[in-house]
């Protein structure tokens, strides 16, 4: 399933704070029927955002109109618990295409990776400036530079480098996955399989 490409990426983001996120909170196991990707995003953190009744809780973050974008920044240790993938899909569903941590559960990042999230690790302290950031300006802007893999502060400046599977990253700058890469190359494998006749 090929997604967009990812090349550089500038929003506003939404910050959550919170450590330790498991993937039974980011996509609770009831609602783990459906096998496409699509419609998870209804149900991201949905014990977090939602009473019993539906009814949305207002001091959740996804709730507060002040904060928005395609960026999640997440406290340290996002996506621990369970490998299951529909967390990464209620991610992508819902219409983030970067969360930025200073910690991820290795499971979730490449599954993350996989559909067209990318998960940018940061050294605790500059993830400490990105949420001083967007608590001085909810609207602050965040750019993430994939071919340069640098996250840089716009206001301030402030940057670090991040690291990135030199795979993962043609991947994601392409709008590949697994599949995708290999019929990308299909003329190339078609080539070395005649001359191997030989």
């Amino acid at each position: 399933m090929a997604y967009d490409k990812f090349t550089i990426l500038k929003s506003s983001a939404v910050p959550m704070p919170i450590e330790n996120v498991d993937t039974d909170q980011i996509i609770p196991a009831r609602f783990l029927k459906a096998t496409e990707r699509k419609g998870f995003g209804d149900n991201l953190f949905r014990d977090w955002r939602y009473e019993t009744d539906g009814t949305p809780k207002k001091d959740f973050v996804l709730n507060n109109p002040i904060y928005s974008g395609k960026i999640l920044v997440a406290g340290k240790n996002f996506g621990s618990g369970s490998s299951r993938e529909h967390a990464a899909w209620a991610i992508y569903d819902y219409g983030f295409r970067c969360v930025v941590s200073s910690f991820f559960a290795d499971i979730f990042k490449n599954n993350s990776l996989n559909i067209g999230i990318l998960p940018v690790q940061v050294s605790p302290e500059f993830l400490d400036k990105i949420f001083t950031a967007i608590e001085a300006d909810p609207k602050a802007e965040i750019e993430v530079n994939l071919a340069t893999q640098t996250i840089t502060i716009t206001a301030t400046g402030a940057s670090e480098s991040f690291a990135i599977n030199g795979y993962k990253k043609h991947n994601m700058m392409n709008g590949f996955d697994d599949i995708d890469y290999l019929q990308a190359m299909k003329e190339d494998i078609k080539v070395f399989a005649e001359k191997s006749l030989y």
